[in-house]
């Protein structure tokens, strides 16, 4: 399965907001599979359309004791009231960690590859990573959770990869 370059801050499209997916078919359906590639590759648990270069609301996800996930179209419907941090992470800002509080528990409406219709309700791990691939879709970093000075200070120690590290486009 063919890997898709990452996208990387500060790419503007990690700042866009997607559009839906008009039809699910074929070729949303290889854009998943090389999505889900493209993450088991990075060794990360969440990859969003925008983080490989598609404006589309789709995003992937396979967090440990779980099955990979592909949410088209995706809805965070109900979130619960009880909060907690969480030691979050991106493939699109390698190498930056930050505490971001979330709600515990979500429930998503999507579509899966094949264009079927679900409702997931989900807690821990898994109800975090799709809140985060979620904000990818509407232009949203898990960054923008920090205060502006927790920002600057974690963002003086990214440094963007280029080519040369991995194939990664800088459009």
């Amino acid at each position: 399965m063919a890997v898709i370059p990452l996208v990387y801050h500060p790419d503007e499209r990690l700042t866009t907001v997607a559009t839906d997916v008009p039809e699910i078919g074929g070729e949303i359906a290889q854009l998943a599979e090389e999505m889900l590639a493209t993450m088991h590759d990075a060794r990360g648990i969440g990859l969003a359309g925008p983080q490989v270069g598609r404006m589309d609301r789709l995003f992937v996800v396979h967090v440990p004791e779980d099955e990979p996930r592909v949410f088209i179209n995706p809805r965070i419907i109900a979130a619960s009231p009880d909060e907690g941090p969480y030691e979050e992470g991106c493939l699109s800002i390698p190498g930056v960690w930050a505490d971001i509080q979330r709600p515990l528990e979500i429930t998503v409406e999507a579509y899966d590859q094949s264009g079927d219709a679900f409702r997931l309700d989900a807690g821990g791990v898994l109800a975090r990573v799709i809140q985060h691939e979620y904000d990818h879709l509407d232009g949203v970093l898990f960054i923008d959770y920090l205060t502006r000075r927790k920002r600057e200070r974690l963002m003086k120690t990214y440094r963007k990869p280029g080519p040369e590290d991995d194939g990664a486009v800088d459009e």
